[in-house]
């Protein structure tokens, strides 16, 4: 007979764990905020990208925005091609 019972649990492991799994999960899930209390909402608490547009807004703040580099300025201090490097200047 044990034989056949070893059988059964081990065809229908998944079938068995699943369920057991999900209450263990969903009683520590409930415990764990028992535990901690209700979350307290931040309001002042930003997202990365919202900080970052903050930051570049304020550095703008102190610059003249119609002082800019022209694009042959810009130019001039980009590297050359990886592949133009041993060609000659002449061509």
């Amino acid at each position: 007979m044990w034989p056949l019972v070893w059988t059964a649990l081990r065809t229908y492991a998944p079938y068995v764990t699943f369920p057991v799994a999900f209450v263990v999960g969903a009683v520590g899930y409930h415990l764990e905020w028992f535990i901690r209390g209700t979350p307290k909402p931040r309001e002042d608490d930003k997202g990365i990208i919202e900080r970052r547009e903050e930051r570049k807004l304020q550095e703008q703040a102190g610059m003249d925005s119609t002082q800019v580099l022209s694009l042959k300025e810009k130019l001039e201090f980009t590297p050359k091609a990886a592949l133009n490097r041993n060609r000659s200047e002449k061509s």
